[in-house]
């Protein structure tokens, strides 16, 4: 840590200043009608209300350190994570939020686990100044990629139907059939994330490494657990989708390998 600098406090006024400035933009989507004025102004409220509230949450739970309510939170962003899924998927089956919570907490938790306690080595394990915003960033970037497996995959079976009929027919299993299929939503949900790290440093500074400078953290520290961070996003990105898009994929055979008509 570089002492030499310290992390510029903002005050209430500054947020309410930008808070102001958001309306005006607001203002300027109505004059020009674009029709997203009434959504800027709502989202830049939410934005306000709910980083604030989150703040204090988050300020109790670090000075607590309680790992139960550490735990909570953890379980809360979870559950969030899989509503926010589901709800974006037009193909709400009912069995879906149970593959996508277990599909992200399986990729969620390997990453969190590889780099808290085998890279990290953080102690007590459930130490919140890591473990909640590592957490966090995993989580988010892998419902990015659990929504476009879902999305994807469903597209795919319904838009390629005749041909994975085709290949029924002639004795190919489910799996042979659809194999394409897979292979396109899980290219699909890796995407953004591979996006990301193609132009991370050149085109954009993440939030992370950024954050860590302004807060006096040394440049090559802050880079080192941004790359690491962004490593075990793709971990986890990858983990869900692979196994979200597999469990996803089976509800559309039947045991026999056959293509069930009523689930299209």
């Amino acid at each position: 840590m570089n002492n030499q600098y310290a992390l510029i406090d903002l005050s209430y006024i500054d947020l309410a200043i930008g808070l102001l400035l958001m309306i005006l933009t607001a203002g300027f989507s109505r004059l020009k009608d674009l029709g997203m004025g009434r959504d800027l102004v709502l989202s830049s409220i939410r934005t306000f209300i709910q980083l604030i509230a989150v703040g204090f949450l988050l300020k109790f739970i670090f000075n607590s350190n309680n790992p139960y309510f550490i735990a909570l939170v953890i379980v809360i962003m979870l559950g969030v994570s899989i509503i926010t899924v589901t709800g974006r998927i037009d193909k709400r089956t009912k069995e879906l939020p149970y593959i996508v919570g277990l599909s992200m907490f399986a990729g969620t938790g390997l990453s969190v686990f590889i780099l808290t306690q085998l890279l990290l080595n953080i102690s007590p394990w459930y130490e919140p100044y890591y473990l909640i915003p590592i957490a966090g960033m995993i989580l988010g970037n892998s419902l990015t990629g659990a929504t476009l497996a879902v999305e994807r995959i469903d597209s795919e079976i319904k838009s390629r139907s005749a041909e994975i009929e085709a290949y029924l027919a002639l004795g190919a299993t489910s799996g042979q059939a659809g194999s394409s299929c897979i292979k396109s939503a899980l290219k699909a949900s890796m995407i953004p994330t591979i996006n990301s790290m193609m132009v991370v440093g050149i085109v954009s500074l993440p939030g992370m490494m950024t954050g860590q400078i302004l807060s006096g953290t040394s440049p090559l520290t802050a880079v080192k657990y941004q790359i690491i961070i962004m490593y075990m996003i793709a971990l986890s990105v990858g983990v869900t989708s692979l196994i979200l898009t597999n469990l996803r994929f089976k509800r559309y055979f039947t045991p026999y390998h056959q293509l069930r008509e009523d689930a299209l």
